[in-house]
């Protein structure tokens, strides 16, 4: 609507997530609403919450529209999508006053250049990060070693979860160094006190230990996310899966790229046909180790396969399903362990290769090729920020940036604190098939199976 010379008509825009709404946001939406005659509210996308590091939104984006909407106080929903978003919209909206809470004081006077900036007083005592915190979750950590120092620094991050409880039988001292290092009440010396500390339960112990842990924490009534991967023999992870679901409780497996941002725009990228159907997918992921190490021991199961393959095997799996028709491996040993396997899956219209290595160095690049183009994924693919769509018509090409915060573990926590509290049994971006899928590859080649050695 334009306005005339002499037209007092006024409109106010305001912008927030809305999660959990509460009465600090109907307040805050009140006052907004009073500034004018018509207010406009800009409602975040999940994906863009996502890229601002707001990780612990609870509601989707329609759930928090709708939340919006019966409040009566907005004249007109929008969507807001992007950085830099705001500037358009006062523009196209023809906006008078661009109104936001008092703790982004002095943070849009940018916008003063387009229209008039008011900050509105907040209400004090509640918020959405408090209603969050509200449940906690009682988080405990089985496995003191590299992955849980890594893992531990990334809870920070994540509302609604508090390590209570670290465990590690098989090592008691560094249980006690781990929980003095960050600050852990209970360094549990017994597997009763452990349990009695706990809601849920991140499993980061060696991959032999993984089946027994899960099942012992499941028939306790705890949650779990566990480390890649969940188990070495697909009857065992079905097993376990139809145990979480009976006792409803959330299990979830630890594939942090199944979570990153940019992995997900990708899927539904490719998913919508940009690319045409997919016919071939080729995934390569190399992480050096040290002779020594537990990666390279084959009385603890390692390898090239057990350690890496569930990464490679996820865009397989995602966008070619887990009904391959054959499999093949090729593989170099070492010391009882494959230093490198490269693998060929063949579909019914599709084939997929993937390269993996502990002794070898592959580029760990990601590319899928479809009929009309193909995405590139560059190293290292599986915690990208970055990939590429590519066309016959250079003029086509497109670059897509999605940032991540630090070692992205955070992204996988908040997925399974969010699966607890909607109380559903894992999360769609790492399915109950996929994760049974993935240890019957690695199955296949413990067994010796489809297997050439080079």
């Amino acid at each position: 609507m334009s306005r005339g010379l002499g037209d007092v008509y006024k409109r106010q825009i305001t912008y927030g997530t809305y999660d959990l709404l509460h009465q600090g946001h109907i307040n805050l939406l009140r006052r907004a609403k009073a500034l004018g005659d018509y207010l406009i509210v800009g409602v975040t996308t999940d994906n863009f919450d996502l890229e601002r590091g707001k990780l612990n939104v609870r509601n989707n984006v329609m759930e928090r529209i709708e939340n919006v909407r019966k409040t009566g106080l907005a004249d007109e929903i929008i969507i807001e999508e992007y950085l830099g978003q705001k500037i358009d919209d006062i523009q196209r909206y023809d906006v008078d006053i661009f109104a936001i809470g008092s703790d982004w004081e002095g943070h849009f006077d940018y916008l003063k250049e387009y229209c008039e900036v008011v900050y509105l007083e907040r209400t004090e005592g509640i918020s959405s990060t408090q209603l969050r915190n509200e449940d906690t979750v009682r988080l405990g950590i089985i496995g003191t070693g590299r992955i849980a120092n890594r893992f531990f620094p990334e809870v920070q991050y994540v509302n609604g979860v508090q390590v209570t409880a670290v465990y590690n039988p098989v090592n008691l001292p560094e249980a006690d160094d781990f929980a003095g290092k960050y600050s852990i009440p209970v360094s549990a010396a017994d597997a009763e006190e452990f349990l009695n500390n706990v809601d849920a339960v991140y499993v980061a112990s060696p991959h032999l230990t993984h089946y027994s842990y899960v099942k012992w924490l499941l028939e306790n009534d705890k949650h779990v996310l566990c480390e890649t991967p969940l188990t070495l023999v697909s009857e065992e992870a079905r097993f376990l899966i139809e145990l979480a679901r009976e006792r409803h409780l959330t299990l979830m497996e630890a594939n942090k790229t199944a979570h990153f941002p940019a992995f997900n725009h990708l899927i539904s990228l490719l998913k919508s046909g940009l690319i045409g159907t997919i016919v071939d997918i080729d995934a390569s992921l190399s992480t050096l180790r040290q002779e020594g190490l537990r990666e390279m021991d084959p009385l603890q199961a390692g390898g090239s396969v057990t350690e890496n393959i569930s990464f490679v095997l996820l865009p397989i799996f995602k966008f070619l399903g887990t009904d391959y028709k054959d499999l093949m491996f090729f593989s170099s040993f070492k010391g009882g362990v494959d230093i490198y396997t490269k693998g060929i899956l063949q579909y019914p219209s599709a084939v997929a290769s993937f390269k993996i290595g502990l002794g070898v160095k592959t580029e760990g690049n990601l590319v899928i090729s479809g009929t009309r183009g193909y995405a590139y994924v560059p190293a290292p693919w599986w915690k990208t920020d970055y990939f590429e769509l590519r066309y016959e018509d250079i003029n086509m090409n497109r670059k897509y940036f999605y940032s991540y915060s630090g070692e992205g573990l955070r992204y996988e926590l908040q997925e399974f604190i969010s699966c607890i509290n909607k109380r559903i049994l894992t999360s769609h971006r790492l399915t109950t098939s996929e994760m049974i899928a993935s240890a019957g590859v690695i199955e296949h080649f413990r067994n010796g199976e489809h297997i050439i050695s080079i």
